[in-house]
């Protein structure tokens, strides 16, 4: 049986586990998956958070990815990385570098198991900060920095593809270099305050050729998630990583509030498999979820298999689809036969998340449809006691690393 076969009966333990440690965030970017930016206030317990720890360990799941919302902004956030080492979970987590200082660098390059990700949108300030809010840029160019300078090699650059910045890969690429870090790329979804922007954002159809055209002439340097396997059935030759969708076989998600979904881009009530509150924790979700074995089970495929590219790109993305409206079965909304722009052209509604902790700020512009990006560390001068524990700003009072 092929390994790829093998995956898609799932396996007893994810091999790529998404754990998003809270909603909190000081930016607000755009496109964010789950619409972070206020603390829910039913995030787990630094306890809770251990003894998940303790069950991945058990299960043999040799690393987690920890993001946010922005991890690091957790008061117990470095405790539970030193907790994740010491009991054999290694942690890669992502970051937009706002704590990043040397002293914290440095202390990074002497732990084993530990791996960062630092969160760049375009490869100039104009570009990046349109998408993550003034400062950002100049915030994970001097955690980079900081990196570089503590010693620590291999730390990984993360892009998410715009058609901004389509046009910068080389230059995203000599960034990398420059600090000593590997680039990868992944691909924008319209999931959370990224339904908003997905039709401003999401790259063209040239883009898309430009895209894999480069991913080609530079994949085996550059990681990309397995995020463009939709792009495979452009030409012969197969981009690299793993051409599946790998929701709730080899993939999943672990939220805030210890929500367990199938994908990491889909959270949605319809990808929700279980809680690790529940009775017998992640493993039971994991291995008896009824929405994991469905998920594992054969796929039809739909109109797609009747395409000559379907081998190459196997229907494309379940999250790009679900939050554009298109049926599961149904062609990728950016399928590069231009079958997603047909089957678009019969969408009148889209599905949205039930989770939204944006800035209050942000979802008021929303409503307006102009989304601000900004960036804040902590109330306005003069500013109340917030009225709920997840209005509280994660980074009152903090100042950014130097």
């Amino acid at each position: 049986m092929k390994l790829v076969e093998h995956f898609k009966q799932g396996l007893t333990s994810p091999i790529c586990l998404t754990w998003e440690l809270t909603y909190a965030c000081n930016l607000s970017c755009v496109h964010c998956l789950s619409s972070s930016g206020r603390r829910d206030p039913r995030e787990l317990s630094t306890a809770e958070c251990k003894a998940v720890i303790d069950e991945l360990q058990r299960m043999q799941v040799f690393y987690v990815n920890i993001g946010g919302g922005e991890p690091t902004v957790r008061a117990d956030f470095w405790e539970l990385v030193e907790y994740a080492v010491d009991h054999q979970v290694g942690v890669k987590f992502s970051t937009n570098g706002v704590k990043l200082t040397p002293e914290r660098a440095r202390w990074l390059a002497a732990t084993d198991y530990v791996d960062v990700q630092i969160s760049l949108d375009g490869a100039t300030a104009e570009v990046n900060d349109h998408v993550r809010g003034p400062g950002s840029y100049d915030t994970a160019i001097r955690a980079m920095r900081n990196l570089k300078d503590a010693g620590f090699r291999g730390f990984k650059l993360s892009v998410v593809m715009t058609r901004h910045n389509v046009g910068q890969l080389d230059e995203f690429k000599a960034i990398a270099d420059t600090y000593g870090a590997q680039l990868r790329i992944t691909r924008l979804r319209p999931s959370g305050r990224g339904a908003d922007t997905w039709d401003e954002l999401h790259p063209t159809a040239d883009q898309q050729l430009q895209l894999y055209d480069w991913l080609v002439a530079n994949g085996e340097q550059v990681l990309t998630g397995d995020s463009f396997f939709h792009l495979n059935a452009l030409g012969s030759d197969p981009l690299p990583g793993l051409n599946l969708c790998g929701a709730g076989r080899v993939v999943c998600l672990i939220d805030p509030v210890g929500d367990v979904y199938a994908c990491p881009f889909a959270i949605h009530e319809e990808f929700l498999a279980g809680n690790v509150r529940d009775e017998g924790g992640f493993a039971a979700v994991w291995r008896t979820s009824e929405l994991f074995e469905r998920l594992r089970g054969p796929q039809t495929g739909g109109a797609c298999t009747s395409c000559s590219a379907y081998d190459a790109c196997q229907g494309g993305c379940m999250a790009a689809k679900f939050f554009t409206g298109l049926p599961l079965d149904g062609p990728d909304p950016e399928c590069v036969k231009g079958h997603g722009e047909l089957a678009l052209a019969g969408v009148s509604a889209a599905p949205r998340s039930h989770i939204d902790h944006s800035h209050r700020t942000t979802r008021q512009a929303r409503k307006t449809g102009k989304v601000p990006v900004s960036i804040g560390f902590g109330p306005p001068e003069g500013g109340t006691r917030p009225d709920r524990a997840c209005d509280t700003s994660p980074l009152a009072g903090f100042q950014p690393a130097r």
